[in-house]
This record gives C-alpha cells, structure tokens and sequence, in this order.
C-alpha cells in the first residue's frame, strides 16, 4: 500500500500515523490469535503480543536498508511501530485488568 499522497494531501507525518495504526492491528491480531487459537493466558498473550510485534517491525526494517535499493532503514519507524504496540498494550491491559475478569 503506497500512501505518499498523504503527504502531499498536507497531513503531516502521515507514513509514521500509518506504522502506528499498522502495528495496533498487528499486536492485536497476534494477541486474539495467541489467547483463541492456542489458548494461552491473558498475559502471556499480552506479552507474546509485544515481543513478536516489535522484534518483526525490527527484522522488517533491518530487511529494507539491507535488501533493498530503494528503500532505507528508518529508526522512527521502529519506534511509531513500537508506539502502536504499546497503545495496544496498554489498552488491553487496562481491559483485562480493570474491565472484563
């Protein structure tokens, strides 16, 4: 999925926006996936949520700057990657803490 034209749409920082959004599905699919369908607990799930998310974000862009020509290794993408995890975290934290027993 190609989103420069956001940019040019003037919404300021757009490409990081999306990787936050992107790894808030991602950690939370990984999260239902663990707790459903191999039936793990609430926190390991949390936990095996996270550490899978950011360590892929990490080997993904890592694969970018050195398999590709036109694409480059960028540090904040790792980190709206890493942001977008943790908002999930935290909301699924406060959700099984405080919401759902």
């Amino acid at each position: 999925m190609r989103i420069e034209g956001l940019n040019e749409a003037g919404i300021p920082f757009a490409d990081k926006i999306f990787h936050v959004l992107s790894y808030v599905v991602l950690s939370f699919l990984w999260y239902i996936t663990l707790r459903n369908k191999f039936k793990l607990s609430k926190s390991k799930s949390l936990i095996y949520a996270i550490i899978i998310s950011i360590v892929f974000g990490i080997i993904i862009e890592v694969l970018q700057g050195t398999l590709t020509a036109y694409r480059s290794a960028d540090i904040y993408d790792v980190s709206a990657n890493s942001l977008g995890v943790m908002l999930t975290a935290v909301v699924i934290g406060i959700k099984n803490k405080y919401l759902l027993k």
